[in-house]
């Protein structure tokens, strides 16, 4: 007998995995959490199942998550993540020695209980000692912090269930306080492809451009998400993210990245018309 994972990208689109077996099952109090073993791309973190990580093309999402914004600034030194529970993205902001503390916050501690265990590639640096590990809502957690961070990830899922409070104005207002002079806000922006994912896009980018001054959307591949093209999205109270790119500061550093380069990090700015097209028109 076969087992597949199959998500359903649209109602009329599936992408589907080969399962040689579950390891983990689970409903939280938040959502569903299951985590498997595939032939193609190893393991595999579904939530209320739609598709987290990969083993196989986690790198793509957390190289381009990260490092960015970090090459944007390198001067950074206090970092709040928002979601983020699988821990890739605290791995890769703890190859920076410039960081002093990073504070995580996750609603679901299940997530990061069951990724610590089945999924170490991501979880590996969740006990770093800068790591400071907070299982509450992170909308509240940033509710009146002024001046606090230099950078805030939201790494959240798709803006329904508990990732729903994290694509609001107020949210994104309270993220604008809670960062320094040179802060930085990179959030998940969802995909331009399909019409679901295109609406919450659009809507994320417009409110988020009217509370920075810097406001920018940058691409990436990976094929484990609908339609393999997704977005992040820049935002900033000073710094551009291409303008003020440091090349050669970062390359210095010698991190070893399987995705990001400097080069990427200028083209992934440089957009397709039809996306450029919904900033501006909306879908039509």
């Amino acid at each position: 007998m076969e087992l597949w994972y199959t998500e359903n990208h649209t109602d009329n689109v599936r992408f589907s995995m080969k399962v040689k077996k579950q390891l983990y099952s689970h409903k939280s109090p938040f959502q569903q959490i299951d985590i498997f073993e595939t032939e193609e791309f190893g393991k595999l973190l579904t939530i209320d199942g739609l598709v987290m990580i990969t083993e196989k093309d986690e790198f793509i999402y957390h190289d381009m998550i990260v490092h960015v914004p970090m090459a944007t600034n390198m001067d950074i030194k206090n970092v709040l993540v928002i979601g983020a529970g699988d821990g890739g993205t605290v791995r890769e902001l703890t190859r920076y020695k410039t960081i002093e503390k990073i504070d995580m916050v996750e609603i679901d501690e299940l997530v990061v209980k069951a990724c610590k265990k089945y999924i170490p590639q991501t979880a590996s640096k969740l006990d770093d000692k800068r790591v400071n590990l907070y299982f509450e809502d992170g909308i509240k957690f940033v509710e009146g912090k002024e001046n606090m961070y230099d950078l805030i990830i939201v790494d959240s899922t798709d803006p329904i269930g508990p990732g729903e409070g994290l694509f609001t104005n107020e949210f994104y207002n309270n993220c604008f306080k809670a960062l320094t002079e040179k802060g930085i806000l990179v959030n998940q922006n969802e995909s331009p492809y399909y019409d679901r994912d295109a609406k919450e896009m659009i809507r994320a980018h417009k409110k988020i451009k009217n509370i920075f001054p810097i406001c920018e959307a940058y691409q990436y591949n990976i094929p484990t998400y609908p339609s393999g093209h997704w977005l992040f999205g820049f935002a900033s109270k000073k710094l551009h993210p291409v303008k003020d790119l440091d090349k050669d500061k970062w390359n210095s550093l010698g991190l070893k990245t399987k995705y990001y380069n400097t080069d990427i990090h200028v083209g992934s700015f440089m957009l397709p018309t039809y996306v450029k097209d919904m900033f501006k028109n909306g879908i039509k």
